[in-house]
């Protein structure tokens, strides 16, 4: 009898084939000390353990940009930097001097406190950091014992071609995997934004992420069916099993060339309502890419991934390269800029964050930034020199008083007279705006629009911090509902001090995303949506398909019902008029959750 198993989708494509279970792990380092003498040679290996490993992985990403691009060439840049981490190497030297230990056992100890420090922030970005770092780990071990480089070998299994099935990758090994004998990739754990699914993306591998257990629960030669696009494994699938995902295959792959087509055509609806569909990105990197898949610029430039999971602050000069690297990318379209969302579940290791009982209550987002002015200072003064090469905007973070953005704009204030005393460019008409995330800044969006440049709507605290329900915690999912009326009825409300204000409102949170999403926000009058790279062709699709006077009329109604159920059953018959839902089956949920 089969049985599903239901993880993340991380790279889309169905595939049926046997399993190869890919059983790796770090190789065991004894504890070895060494004698006062030896302490010196053991220092020398291990710095050139580290310059191998450096050159290897530069070899790496070489071909990797030989192969792939640019984008995925840079994927291996977190790797470098860790390997000059000054923290990471002192400390290993130390660890040697002090203790005399071998190299190989002072840097595992030395990786193991980063990795225990990391860990204590479940963050998905310093989740995925530590996957570099195990990479890291893996390649300075095995050369200080001896070992071969770690990669995949298919020896055994003949010309089969196979889905490797493994508790997780590292993007060194990922990037060696070669797609004319690997059908797929399963792991028991990991993100759709770590480095090895990125990857698996652009090798054009069908992955699934987060399984649970599978690598245990399966035997090398058991039979697969493995879809990237909703994130379902079954194992020993059925005859029927196989037929139904191969006809699904057919539909998506139908249904995706046609998602090519509608790329570089205008987000605009039948009646002629046109909408700002901008990217949401993490790295410099993404933005090019976001172009090319038809963002009008980017509606969320999270820039965390430039402090968390280091051990010191950024540069101002590091800052602005990577602000003005999206910039150039978009010169004639916006480019909103979030400051550092620090706090919750995102703990630079620079910052000692305060242990809290609700960190999520507690002291984040721009909280952080106006209580850190020696790290505020530097960012906003890389953004406004950013201004200088296109629409740079400045978004500010879980804002819910007046005197928040007051004090921002104090500080901006001070920062543009010593940028004109010491000749630096930028654009004195810059814009700053907020994040509305909160009930507090919802219901006072009225006063807050006459301090504001824009809106943008952060969905996902806003339904979190609503309903009074963690979005991360799984055993109330059945609780987090993005149509409940009260979050629908708030949407409406910030839509409505937009208007009344002049000022743009935006949308980029996981409801941009969904097509229920976008019909409802077309309803409620707000036309422009910011989405992830990969959701972009498919959102352009719903707008292109649906009258947003249409999608007024039934919002309208929706806004008098009760529950999320009827909203969620309202809005999807209203959508289901202009539009066939039957691709999103499985990956968006378009009724209740039971």
């Amino acid at each position: 009898m089969s049985e599903i198993r239901d993880g993340i989708p991380a790279s889309p494509g169905i595939v049926v084939g046997p399993a190869y279970v890919l059983h790796w792990a770090m190789p065991r380092v004894p504890h070895v000390t060494v004698a006062a003498k030896q302490v010196p040679e053991e220092v020398r290996r291990f710095h050139e353990a580290r310059g191998w490993a450096c050159e290897r992985i530069r070899e790496i990403q070489r071909q990797t940009g030989e192969r792939l691009g640019d984008v995925e060439a840079q994927i291996f840049e977190p790797q470098l930097v860790m390997l000059d981490d000054p923290e990471l190497v002192q400390g290993t030297v130390a660890y040697i001097e002090e203790n005399h230990l071998s190299a190989a056992r002072a840097f595992e100890l030395r990786i193991l406190e980063f990795n225990s420090e990391w860990s204590r922030s479940g963050h998905p970005m310093v989740m995925d950091r530590l996957n570099d770092l195990q990479d890291v780990e893996l390649r300075v071990v095995n050369r200080l014992l001896g070992l071969p480089d770690p990669g995949v070998t298919l020896s055994d299994r003949g010309g089969d071609k196979v889905i490797i099935v493994a508790r997780d990758l590292t993007p060194t090994i990922t990037v060696q995997l070669d797609p004319e004998r690997i059908l797929g990739v399963a792991t028991d754990v990991g993100t759709r934004t770590s480095h090895s699914a990125i990857l698996a993306r652009s090798l054009n591998l069908p992955c699934v992420v987060s399984l649970g257990d599978l690598s245990e629960r399966l035997q090398t030669g058991d039979e697969l069916v493995l879809d990237g696009r909703s994130g379902r494994v079954v194992i020993a699938p059925t005859e029927e099993d196989k037929a139904r995902f191969r006809d699904r295959d057919v539909k998506m792959r139908e249904w995706e060339q046609e998602l090519v087509l509608l790329a570089h055509l205008e987000a605009i609806t039948p009646d002629r309502q046109p909408v700002q569909l901008r990217a949401n990105i993490d790295l410099p990197s993404e933005a090019e890419n976001a172009r090319a898949h038809g963002a009008q610029g980017v509606g969320l430039y999270r820039t965390e991934f430039l402090v968390v999971g280091r051990s010191v602050p950024p540069e101002e000069e590091e800052q602005l390269r990577a602000y003005k690297r999206v910039a150039d990318a978009f010169p004639h379209q916006a480019v909103f800029i979030r400051t550092f969302d620090l706090g919750g579940d995102k703990f630079p290791l620079f910052l000692h964050m305060p242990q809290e009982e609700n960190p999520f209550l507690g002291w984040r987002g721009i909280r952080v930034a106006l209580d850190t002015p020696e790290l505020f200072r530097p960012q906003l003064r890389a953004l406004l020199r950013a201004t200088a090469s296109g629409d740079v905007r400045i978004m500010l973070p879980l804002v819910n008083e007046i005197r928040e953005i007051e004090r921002t704009r104090e500080l901006l204030e001070e920062e543009t007279l010593r940028l004109e005393s010491e000749g630096h460019a930028f654009n004195p008409g810059y814009k700053l705006g907020i994040m509305v995330e909160t009930p507090a800044a919802a219901l006072v969006a009225p006063e807050l629009a006459q301090y504001s440049d824009f809106f943008s709507v952060g969905t996902n605290d806003l339904v979190q911090y609503t309903l009074a329900v963690d979005r991360g915690n799984s055993r109330l999912a059945p609780l987090y509902q993005p149509f409940h009326p009260a979050v629908v009825r708030l949407l409406r409300h910030v839509a409505e001090a937009g208007r009344a204000a002049g000022i743009e409102v935006s949308v980029c949170g996981e409801l941009a995303g969904h097509p229920l999403g976008v019909f409802l926000l077309l309803g409620l009058g707000i036309s422009a949506l910011s989405v992830g790279t990969a959701s972009l062709a498919e959102i352009k699709k719903v707008i292109r398909s649906v009258p947003a006077s249409e999608a007024r009329l039934v919002v309208s109604e929706a806004l008098e019902l009760g529950t999320a159920e009827a909203v969620t059953d309202a809005l999807t018959r209203g959508l289901a008029q202009w539009l066939d839902l039957s691709p999103f089956e499985g990956r968006w949920n378009l009724s209740p959750r039971p």
